[in-house]
């Protein structure tokens, strides 16, 4: 999975097409067994560990035995705020801090049973930061089991983090594909999308042809699906989206309506203690 993405990416890290070789590996996994979990909402609760049909890779977390506010800890507590009830997400209290953009919002149709996002006593927009209630917040992760049954501890989550899984894999085949890479074709690609949206709308409701199959419909879907388990940012990057002005969202560039960001933000620093450790180091342009 770790050589799929890296071939997936090299196009915009090192200036090499890898489709090909990203296909290659894609394949391997597909191939391996794995199948999609029958809700998509079980993949992010106390008991996830019994999604391994889907989930190839995790960091197990446990509300005995893993303590930490760190985690899934943080995503689940910091998530809630505002009139939201502490013990529907299975804890004992919240943080009041993340929330989501009015442009995340606007990817997910009405019947996407993906959105999980809560409403009451939220604004869809975000004038001030420091206002938990300006913006949706989302209820993705939980510490409550599939039967809806608490974790082992109120403070710290059983829920484990999905690192890489397999619908991950079926959206990186699609745009690998699309990318021109050989050893894949468009309608096995649209087939695997539509087994995603099958289970995101409960039907056939949300499928789509192969006309419908585009990057840009690629990079809104793994949104879709994939938000909140850390690929956004070499999405978006990958894209072309993530800085400059091609994208923008709110608070992009430290402003409510959002503005257009340096190209060095593609990349991080290399931090000062790294470089005073070894002189060979050069920094990266613009830090």
């Amino acid at each position: 999975m770790l050589l799929a993405k890296l071939y997936l990416n090299a196009e915009v890290y090192i200036n090499q097409e890898r489709y090909t070789e990203a296909l290659t590996y894609l394949n391997q996994i597909i191939n391996a067994g794995y199948s999609l979990e029958d809700e998509y909402h079980w993949l992010f609760n106390a008991d996830n560990y019994l999604s391994d049909n889907e989930i190839i890779m995790r960091v197990p977390y446990h509300g005995i035995n893993t303590q930490t506010f760190g985690g899934t800890t943080f995503i689940i507590k910091a998530s809630i705020g505002g009139e939201m009830q502490v013990l529907d997400s299975g804890v004992d209290d919240g943080w009041g801090g993340l929330r989501t953009t009015p442009q995340f919002v606007s990817l997910f149709s009405d019947n996407d049973g993906r959105a999980m996002f809560f409403t009451d006593g939220q604004t869809l927009d975000i004038p001030n930061l420091s206002d938990f209630q300006n913006g949706y917040a989302i209820r993705k992760f939980t510490n409550l089991t599939r039967e809806g049954n608490q974790g082992s501890n109120l403070e710290f989550p059983d829920t484990d983090f999905p690192v890489f899984r397999l619908a991950d894999v079926y959206l990186m085949y699609a745009e690998a594909v699309l990318r021109g890479g050989s050893g894949g074709d468009v309608s096995t690609a649209v087939e695997y999308v539509n087994h995603i949206r099958e289970r995101a709308y409960g039907n056939t409701s949300g499928n789509i042809n192969s006309g419908d199959l585009t990057l840009d419909f690629i990079l809104d879907e793994r949104g879709r699906e994939l938000y909140w388990e850390s690929h956004r940012r070499t999405d978006l990057i990958r894209f072309g989206k993530f800085a400059g002005d091609s994208y923008i969202w709110s608070w992009k560039g430290e402003t409510a309506s959002g503005l257009a960001t340096d190209e060095k933000f593609n990349i991080f620093p290399i931090p000062d203690a790294d470089i005073n450790a070894n002189p060979n180091l050069q920094q990266n342009p613009g830090y």
